[in-house]
């Protein structure tokens, strides 16, 4: 018996060393195969196939010990010099990253932006093509890539968090395709040098508050482009640097590990530790992984050996990852030389094999276009024989292109249809218009998601009141909403400065957290970059979190995640990741420079992508409230700070209201002039109104409800043509959201053809507003200001 026992323990050691020895030869031919597509990659930019390319060689044998540990389920919330991970955990391969490397539009052979992206820039899908959600628990996800640097790290915390709710919240345990009771662990990975940004150590600090499963990988290759660490980080040592942060008995923070970047069989031990404590219980993790290198410099766009020593870059050499895990496998028998040179040979080949494919591919549609391109131009000359030599020209310079783009057909095509004029034939303007339309197609479509999940396909749902029906404050009003939605959805989340257990600092959550708890409904630190980061990780997963900025000032700091990450998420991903996160903020008008401002402008310049909402009371923006959290379309709510003690009407229906996005409301109907505004500045209008009445003035007052989208349906359009004279008016500086609203009127619904006076627009002044009530008054449109402007229209 123990002569057999010890045969099978044998057997057992002899397969368990084969399968040890497959796993690193394997983990040696990813890490080769990686590094001979950054090779090509750069000559393939510096050929002028491609535009700009930035790898991630020197980072090979790291990042495949630390993809042994990523399982489904999990989520990477990366940076642009993740290939080798991608390519480990079998999410990417060398075609795609060649074909994202040339810009290729087509989703199935570039699927992680559709040619929108550079290189190295990945996604996955979080819904499906019907908008519900995709089973998450059975994918290795991650988080749409961006180029800005530490931009990752925010969201990160999110996608972390996301783990501890479905932990800790018995109604989450139902969406079993969201999360196995929380094990997901964040992969999140960061260059060194942009562990100096603030969004990197504001969101260690979160992550060291909350305890969630991130684990954070460092890459550290000694330079931030050309500047070394030691003008980056204070010891010029992020590990060092981040000391204090280091888990103690009794304490809360991180497990914090230095290891050498080209030290395979320590990393693959310690990550393993590291990410086992992490996922069973949730102590966040950080690698500073160092010693690493960049065999090609930062990118494409310049050369390191301008800046390194002849030392550094014979030493970096010499530390090369690949030569020393080579090295390790001879020196432990693991294989010999030509066993790892047949492996060398074989990732060389397939990544040259994967380069011609997807080039080929790239070029071969495009040929095609030029061809029919040029036939086109060719089929215009009998009837315009007076340019032939001149079409013949044209025709043979696109032809003669070896590397057509599809604007070199648009354009080329265009000339020839200038130099016909009127005696161009239809089929060749026909020709130019699919072009355009077909080019707006690849490149100008997505920012919205216009799915069934779309927040414009809600169907609207008007309030009922009756005779009985009782006045609320505002307060009042949204707080008896937001009961009624934490009672009927699990997956609504709330949180932010304030939010848990004073109920929000004007109510609007008082006593819900005691009723709903403190993991549904929260507090946080002064810190909005990581709320916006919570929210956007908590959306991405499935969950509907509703995001709180305490006031509308304020959102600066966390504007960052909201226009690089979620404005552009659904158009950079290709329309594969939905992130359904509602900001709620409060504005306008109160006292105070910094508790009163209208960046309105500014706003929906930064976050074309998402929703803007600006209702005028607290009914109204609990139908928009209820709209959004039925679509999976991502919104800024900014309630009237004036508005919590004003009394409303309690409708009967509350909790099934839908506001219709981008459909402005008539207030109050009028034939001679056309008021447009929006939100707290509506009540001043309405004022003026009351001035200007006993004149005869007739106003018709329209709330355009939504900025993003703006009147949808052109309603205000319609009233113009009735009125033929137009006043927009909003607390906004000049030139903003009044400035967005004349465009979208006067140009872009063709306003200007109705008008019988000029236009205005009335706006607050240039500086911040000034405190106290004067300050209020003096700074912002008052109603005497805008009775005076309509008074002076009339008598134009």
């Amino acid at each position: 018996m123990d002569i057999l026992n010890s045969g099978f323990a044998e057997q057992n050691e002899m397969l368990s060393f084969e399968k040890f020895k497959d796993g690193v030869l394997h983990d040696y031919y990813i890490a080769c195969l990686s590094r001979e597509t950054s090779l090509l990659s750069r000559k393939e930019v510096l050929t002028g196939k491609a535009k700009f390319g930035i790898f991630g060689d020197g980072k090979e044998v790291a990042q495949v010990a630390a993809a042994k540990f990523f399982q489904p389920g999990d989520w990477r919330s990366g940076y642009y010099r993740d290939q080798t991970m991608m390519f480990a955990i079998g999410e990417s391969n060398p075609n795609q990253y060649f074909a994202q490397l040339y810009a290729d539009p087509d989703p199935q052979r570039e699927p992680f932006s559709h040619g929108r992206q550079m290189n190295c820039h990945y996604t996955s899908r979080n819904t499906l093509p019907d908008g519900e959600w995709a089973n998450l628990v059975e994918i290795k996800n991650t988080g749409t890539d961006m180029s800005s640097t530490a931009s990752q790290m925010p969201r990160a915390v999110g996608l972390a968090l996301a783990s501890k709710l479905f932990r800790d919240i018995d109604e989450l345990k139902q969406f079993k395709h969201l999360s196995d009771n929380g094990n997901e662990v964040c992969f999140c990975t960061i260059g060194d040098a942009s562990t100096s940004e603030g969004h990197f150590w504001e969101a260690v600090n979160a992550a060291g508050v909350l305890q969630v499963p991130l684990v954070i990988f460092v890459w550290d290759d000694g330079y931030g482009i050309s500047v070394p660490r030691e003008y980056q980080t204070t010891k010029g040592s992020i590990s060092k640097a981040l000391k204090g942060f280091e888990k103690e008995e009794g304490t809360n923070g991180f497990y914090i590990a230095a290891l050498k970047g080209w030290d395979y069989m320590s990393m693959v031990e310690v990550f393993n530790e590291g990410i086992s404590l992490a996922r069973e219980t949730h102590t966040p993790v950080i690698f500073h992984i160092e010693e690493l290198t960049q065999p090609q410099g930062h990118s494409t766009s310049g050369s390191h050996e301008r800046y390194k020593t002849r030392d550094r870059l014979e030493w970096e050499k010499e530390r090369d990852c690949l030569v020393k895990m080579k090295a390790w496998i001879v020196e432990n028998a693991l294989a010999d030389e030509p066993t790892l040179r047949r492996i060398e040979n074989d990732a060389r080949n397939n990544v040259k094999e994967a380069k011609d494919k997807a080039w080929k591919e790239y070029q071969t549609p495009l040929k095609e276009l030029t061809q029919k391109s040029s036939e086109i131009v060719e089929a215009l000359i009998p009837d315009n024989l007076e340019h032939e030599e001149e079409l013949r020209k044209i025709s043979k310079d696109l032809r003669s292109l070896r590397e057509p783009l599809r604007k070199s057909n648009l354009q080329s095509v265009y000339k020839a249809l200038l130099l016909c004029g009127d005696k161009a034939t239809n089929e060749a303007l026909d020709y130019y218009k699919e072009l355009q339309k077909d080019s707006a197609a690849i490149y100008n479509s997505l920012l919205y998601d216009d799915g069934p999940k779309s927040a414009l396909k809600v169907a609207p749902v008007a309030p009922v009141y009756n005779e009985s029906s009782p006045s609320l404050n505002g307060y009042q009003i949204i707080n008896r909403y937001f009961d009624s939605v934490f009672q009927s959805n699990p997956k609504v989340i709330a949180f932010g400065e304030d939010l848990g257990q004073i109920g929000d600092v004007n109510q609007g959550f008082a006593g819900l957290q005691k009723k709903y708890g403190s993991e549904r409904i929260f507090d946080t630190g002064i810190r909005e970059l990581t709320i916006m980061g919570k929210g956007v990780g908590l959306a991405l997963r499935g969950l509907r979190p509703i995001a709180e900025i305490q006031y509308l000032d304020y959102l600066v700091y966390g504007l960052q995640p909201l226009t690089d990450d979620v404005a552009s998420l659904f158009y950079r991903s290709g329309g594969k990741q939905s992130c359904p996160i509602i900001v709620r903020t409060r504005g306008h008008r109160l006292e105070g420079i910094w508790h009163s401002g209208s960046p309105m402008g500014m706003i929906i310049n930064a976050v074309r992508g998402m929703y803007v909402c600006v209702p005028r009371n607290f009914v109204q923006a609990a139908g928009m409230y209820n709209t959004l959290l039925k679509s999976n379309s991502p919104a800024i709510v900014i309630e009237s700070l004036n508005g919590y003690r004003l009394k409303e009407k309690l409708p009967e229906n509350l909790s099934d209201i839908n506001v219709p996005l981008g459909i402005p409301e008539i207030l109050k109907e009028g034939t001679d002039i056309t008021i447009v505004s929006y939100g707290s500045t509506i009540r001043i209008v309405q004022q003026a109104m009351k001035l200007v009445e006993p004149l005869g003035v007739s106003c018709e007052l329209i709330d355009v409800q939504t900025l993003l989208p703006f009147d949808l349906n052109h309603l205000i359009l319609e009233s113009l043509k009735k009125t033929n004279r137009i006043l927009f008016v909003d607390e906004d500086v000049p030139g903003g959201a009044a400035g967005f609203m004349f465009n979208k009127v006067m140009e872009e619904q063709g306003g200007y053809r109705y008008l019988d006076v000029a236009p205005r627009t009335i706006t607050a002044k240039e500086h911040r507003p000034a405190y106290g009530s004067d300050g209020d008054y003096f700074s912002k449109p008052n109603a005497e200001e805008v009775a005076a402007t309509l008074i002076e229209m009339m008598k134009e």
